[in-house]
């Protein structure tokens, strides 16, 4: 007698698309927090999670709409510049929660070197946060300070000032020379730094 094939369905949050519950069930028998990065169309979310029976408890969380806000971040919030700052300042206020270690959980999403989730990576690590990593993965930092944002639009003003204007409008228009994004960037970093009080 031929046994009929049976079909088990997948977890719902699976077949959604939302949770490798594999990667997790690992993420979790290490008994550490996790450091949690997630990408929008917008914004930036890093969070500190700690998984509990009853579900997941958020023990810190920083957003990015927090650097324009709080911080006088004039650039978008949700490119490698802003999801580093958006990662240090996740990572001094785990710090100053007494939070020392985590574990990087990337969700679905298969980086490669040098993409945005490990400028979050790196921006955690330099705030303090203890996350087992490999630098080689990090991004540039040229790229992370917008040096390579600053470099083009400094050649391109004076090779052809009308796409210049057009090209950097929104900069402009917030009285902001996307020349000076490094020297903004490293206040903010400051800024950031001066906030957050660590005991």
């Amino acid at each position: 007698m031929v046994k009929k094939a049976v079909y088990q369905v997948k977890f719902r949050r699976r077949r959604a698309g939302k949770t490798n519950f594999y990667a997790r069930k690992k993420l979790i028998l290490s008994r550490k927090a996790r450091f949690v990065v997630r990408i929008s169309n917008k914004y930036v979310t890093a969070q500190v999670i700690e998984a509990e029976a009853i579900g997941d408890k958020v023990l810190i969380s920083s957003h990015s709409s927090e650097l324009s806000k709080s911080y006088s971040w004039p650039a978008s919030c949700k490119n490698i510049s802003a999801t580093y700052l958006t990662s240090f300042l996740c990572g001094l206020k785990a710090l100053s929660k007494g939070i020392k270690e985590a574990v990087l959980d990337t969700g679905l999403r298969t980086p490669s070197h040098g993409a945005r989730v490990f400028a979050a990576l790196e921006g955690a690590s330099d705030a303090g946060l203890n996350i087992k990593h490999d630098a080689r993965v990090f991004p540039d930092d040229s790229r992370i300070r917008c040096e390579h944002i600053a470099n083009y639009a400094s050649k391109l003003s004076t090779e052809n000032p009308k796409l210049y204007e057009e090209r950097f409008s929104q900069y402009l228009s917030k009285g902001v020379r996307p020349e000076d994004l490094p020297k903004i960037f490293d206040q903010v970093k400051s800024k950031i730094k001066e906030s957050i009080k660590i005991e």
